[in-house]
């Protein structure tokens, strides 16, 4: 199970540019912010990553203003860079994942972070690429490769862990 005192939230990549051409752009953004409202509301740090910034632009500005920390990367696999592994916290090794695209630089992510010693976990609504088939591929490789695939919704429960929980009714609010 996840819990929200082991967790970090990871945004791959989710740069406005890319958006035209991400099959279900709006959708996975939608999940992912969520996710940060969440995030935020139950205290998991929100980290983002971009790819060549200077060529792709930022974070979409409905998920930028979330992310405590936004590391630049030119590797696909962000846990190849310096930056994402010395961001991240080793006493929150759960990881969950979201992004662009899923089939290259979530899946290479997830892979390289599973390689340093994290638990990544990826969210099937919060991440999608340019083909809707090379999403699947990836979400079928990944399982492969014994990481799990979560929604959105198992992670907010999750986190949030029981109806008792001080953010529940604001929480509930966003996924209605």
């Amino acid at each position: 199970m996840l819990s929200a005192q082991r967790s970090t939230l990871l945004l791959v990549d989710f740069q406005h540019r890319l958006a035209p051409v991400i099959d279900g752009a709006q959708r996975s953004i939608d999940a992912a912010g969520r996710l940060a409202r969440v995030a935020g509301l139950a205290g998991v740090p929100v980290i983002a990553t971009e790819q060549i910034p200077e060529k792709l632009g930022p974070t979409a500005p409905e998920l930028l203003p979330f992310a405590e920390q936004v590391i630049a990367k030119r590797t696909f696999n962000g846990a190849g860079e310096k930056g994402l592994p010395h961001a991240l916290d080793g006493d929150r090794e759960q990881v969950v994942v979201t992004g662009w695209e899923a089939h290259i630089c979530v899946l290479q992510t997830a892979l390289g972070l599973r390689r340093e010693g994290f638990e990544p976990l990826v969210v099937a609504d919060a991440v999608a690429s340019r083909d809707p088939f090379n999403k699947e591929i990836a979400l079928r490789r990944l399982i492969h490769h014994n990481i799990e695939i979560v929604t959105s919704e198992m992670v907010i429960f999750e986190w949030l862990e029981n109806a008792d929980h001080p953010a529940f009714r604001e929480a509930i609010a966003l996924i209605k």
